[in-house]
């Protein structure tokens, strides 16, 4: 089986979409045979590491997100060579390509990743108005010419119905996830703690992931300032790249409480740091406003790390109900009570805790399971 992955960028800084296709393809089944084409420029330096074929078609144009005047007619050109398409995001370029260029002839889907969340549509009043002049005339029709839409858990697919009154598909959940790391645990610790010294031989709790506001990174750090002098042996790691350049702001709540030595900023982990940071944490905290599923709190399951969630992760219930973490609301006062909550935790609670992440793990977020689903969508269509 030959399957085509359609989004605008592989650039690993983009965050999630991008990581999804990348684990959707390194993990896919024996005898599935997948590309990507993107319009990302081909010159790009992280498309050279990429381990799979990919039709680099950019420079994008500006304007409607990554359009290329090439994607459709190479879409055309090879579309008999696949047996079904993956359309990564919505209100893109490329989900419209896809709908005007193999339409009718071969099966497709759309993963929309979280892009479909109310959350957008009170957050950015005047870019949800806007949104509408696309939705009825495109977009609502990518996703109902798709075979399916595919959601990452029930809620994602529930909170969809939420944003457009006008909302007709076929939904699936199709869940994504990681696969344990790899390799002796001690090495990732150590290139963990190169990349941040001062947390060796110390409680702390991690943040990884993007510092933006969407991301609820104020409402932790208020949350640590606030329980700092309760727990003077814990510290706050907050792993991850600042696009926004907002930790100066951020750190001023600390710098007046007097713990900003406490609050570390190693930057952006990759391998083995970013599994050695998992590793060296006591739980990991994700407190978002908006998180359609959270690659990284799977991966800090993988490693047998609790997670601390908000509600507004969609996948933050199910990993409640199994005990692998705790869930509170996105405000200041549930995040204050999320590590309160989780200081008062006994040693061998949150042993149990972390014994139920890696359990949780298995069941729900390995991607050695979960990367089937996609292809066995495909083979149903065309039996």
């Amino acid at each position: 089986m030959r399957i085509l992955h359609v989004t605008s960028s592989l650039n690993p800084r983009f965050g999630g979409t991008a990581e999804a296709v990348r684990m959707l393809l390194k993990y896919a089944p024996a005898g599935c045979r997948n590309e990507v084409v993107t319009v990302d420029d081909p010159a790009e330096p992280f498309l050279r590491e990429v381990p799979f074929q990919v039709h680099a078609l950019g420079p994008p144009r500006s304007g409607y997100y990554y359009s290329s005047p090439a994607l459709i007619p190479w879409l055309r050109a090879n579309r008999t060579r696949f047996d079904g398409v993956v359309v990564h995001g919505v209100w893109q370029y490329c989900g419209y390509a896809v709908w005007r260029a193999i339409g009718g002839r071969v099966p497709y889907v759309v993963f929309p990743h979280g892009m479909l969340d109310p959350y957008f549509k009170h957050a950015f009043p005047a870019k949800h108005l806007k949104k509408w002049f696309y939705w009825l005339p495109v977009e609502y029709w990518v996703l109902r010419g798709a075979s399916h839409v595919l959601f990452t858990c029930e809620a994602e697919a529930a909170l969809a119905k939420q944003s457009f009154w006008l909302h007709h598909w076929n939904p699936h959940v199709v869940s994504l996830g990681t696969i344990p790391p790899t390799g002796d645990p001690a090495p990732q610790q150590e290139a963990f703690f190169a990349a941040c010294p001062a947390v060796r031989g110390r409680r702390f709790l991690l943040f990884l992931g993007r510092i933006d506001r969407k991301k609820g990174c104020d409402l932790l750090i208020d949350a640590f300032v606030k329980l700092a002098p309760r727990e003077p042996a814990l510290d706050l790691v907050m792993a991850g790249p600042d696009p926004q350049n907002w930790r100066a702001e951020l750190e001023r709540p600390a710098q007046a409480a007097g713990v900003a030595e406490r609050i570390h900023w190693p930057g952006m982990l990759l391998g083995d740091a970013k599994w050695g940071a998992f590793r060296a944490a006591e739980a990991f905290a994700l407190p978002s406003h908006q998180e359609n599923f959270g690659i990284a709190a799977a991966e800090a399951l993988a490693c047998g790390r609790p997670v601390l969630l908000s509600d507004k992760v969609n996948i933050a219930a199910q990993i409640a109900a199994d005990g692998a973490g705790l869930m509170e609301t996105d405000t200041p006062a549930g995040v204050a009570r999320l590590l309160q909550r989780w200081i008062e935790l006994s040693p061998s609670e949150r042993g149990q805790v972390a014994a139920n992440a890696l359990d949780c793990f298995h069941r729900r977020y390995d991607m050695r399971e979960n990367a089937k689903m996609v292809p066995q969508l495909f083979e149903k269509n065309s039996c």
